[in-house]
């Protein structure tokens, strides 16, 4: 093809990139490719990309020099140090105007120092979540970008095009200014490890109890599938437990060494949400059982070492009991979600996004790891009450707790008492129980704090904001109080 046609371009030629490439092609956009190394390119261009619109590019300079202005090049390479490089490269090639977007998973404050640079040298900096995996980026992702409405303008036409469609929208919108969209990303990352971690927590505590096959397993899912947890996630594990190993004929679940991985972005998660005290316990504790998994020597030691626990053989109602867990896994994945949309709407008033909860819940129900039919209920949620304080406050879920709350327990009860470690089930209902509790014991931490280090506390008798502190030790068993007016 001609140069200076290119509707949009990209760098770099992963599975992701790639898959992005052949995407856009076939939503007829013109696409110009280069990777730094060119062997890539060529046997792209030779194979999957041959006979399309895609001008597969020898240098940088060829590569901006094919794309219609204001350029677009996307930016496909690993987080950190290497976005920063192709950058670098890039910018003395580009006008005023022309606009970078980031595809990966950045950090956001990444994306927030990259958009301040390039908008000082008259550049759009994108910071686009892109999820969906290597077969949403070929038939649709999710798609999470931020940066200037101006670029939004220019990219937007492009993205939703390409994105998932879910009842006639697009699963993109504009996020916000500078790292919105990558902290969105994020954030449906963390969202992502804990609806990993409770699914796992599901299967443990039923294989715990009544023990079931592969198969039934597969059915268990399949017939989860078909009510309120209809997601992707749950949509691959009952096709998980079919897969025979095609060496011994077992499943091939049952092979797999228990030692998980992460990429970083739950860990991002936690951390931010402990800068902005937000709680969002499910996710750490999905975060903590990687690490502990990762653990493996350390634990098979520990086995033999450590007194486990004997749990008398289930006696009850098998079906009930499916339910049971079928119930905390719900209730636990709407605690789950409500902590993440908590973080989004604090991070939102922080850095002054303004996001969109609503938005935020559309773009998620198509193309994302976490998509899931659940996700209309959230967007109606918010529709009703932009302001809604807590998601588990909207009334759909609150009747959805009402419902569930005896299951909830119950499973987690038979966790406990078969010695099976539930970490994020048990966060979530540790989370709901608190939120619904009109009196904690922090009236006991906070004379804790007094005492030792004079800290102060309200009074439950004395208007909001007087502060007193207390000699504890005073000197004939009597105590004195001083009052400080905040």
């Amino acid at each position: 093809m001609s140069t200076n046609q290119s509707d949009i371009g990209l760098i770099g030629l992963a599975v992701m990139g790639e898959n992005l490439v052949l995407n856009m092609e076939s939503k007829g956009f013109s696409v110009s490719v280069f990777n730094r190394t060119y062997a890539v390119t060529e046997k792209f261009a030779e194979g999957r990309a041959k006979g399309k619109k895609i001008h597969a590019a020898k240098t940088l300079e060829e590569f901006v020099g094919s794309l219609a202005r204001p350029r677009k090049a996307m930016i496909m390479v690993k987080a950190g140090a290497p976005v920063d490089a192709v950058i670098e490269q890039l910018v003395p090639l580009l006008e005023k105007g022309d606009i970078i977007i980031d595809g990966g998973n950045s950090l956001w404050t990444d994306t927030q120092r990259r958009e301040k640079a390039l908008k000082e040298k008259g550049l759009h900096y994108v910071g686009a979540g892109v999820s969906g995996g290597e077969e949403g980026a070929l038939n649709g992702p999710s798609i999470m970008p931020g940066g200037s409405e101006e670029s939004w303008k220019s990219v937007g036409p492009i993205f939703r095009k390409i994105a998932a469609n879910v009842e006639g929208e697009p699963c993109c919108r504009h996020m916000g200014p500078d790292g919105a969209g990558h902290y969105v990303k994020m954030v449906h990352n963390g969202i992502e490890y804990g609806d990993m971690q409770l699914i796992c927590e599901a299967y443990a505590i039923l294989k715990a109890a009544i023990n079931p096959t592969a198969e039934e397993f597969h059915r268990i899912f399949a017939e989860w599938n078909k009510g309120e947890l209809n997601s992707y996630l749950i949509d691959i594990t009952e096709q998980i437990f079919t897969k025979k190993d095609e060496e011994t004929g077992k499943p091939l679940v049952d092979l797999i060494l228990d030692k998980a991985g992460q990429k970083g972005t739950g860990k991002w998660t936690v951390g931010n949400a402990v800068e902005h005290g937000v709680v969002l316990s499910t996710v750490n504790a999905a975060v903590e059982a990687r690490i502990l998994s990762s653990m493996k020597a350390k634990r098979v030691t520990a086995s033999g070492i450590l007194p486990g626990w004997t749990a008398p053989a289930f006696t009850g109602d098998r079906a009930q009991f499916i339910n049971d867990v079928r119930d905390a896994l719900y209730a636990s994945k709407i605690v789950s979600y409500a902590q993440g949309l908590d973080l989004l709407g604090t991070a939102s008033k922080f850095y002054g996004w303004n996001l969109n909860f609503g938005d935020i819940a559309t773009i998620w129900r198509g193309g994302c790891i976490i998509r899931a039919a659940f996700l209309n209920r959230i967007k109606e949620a918010y529709e009703a009450n932009p302001n809604l304080e807590n998601l588990m406050l909207a009334p759909f879920f609150t009747e959805v707790f009402a419902k569930s709350q005896a299951g909830w327990r119950r499973a987690i009860a038979a966790a406990v008492e078969r010695g099976v470690a539930a970490p994020a089930f048990t966060a979530s209902l540790g989370y709901y129980d608190s939120y619904r509790s009109a009196v904690l014991p922090a009236n006991l931490l906070q004379a804790q704090r007094d005492f030792f280090g004079a800290h102060t506390y309200e009074r439950v008798d004395k208007p909001e904001g007087e502060f007193f502190h207390t000699n504890w030790t005073g000197h004939g068993g009597t105590t004195a109080s001083t009052t400080y007016t905040a």
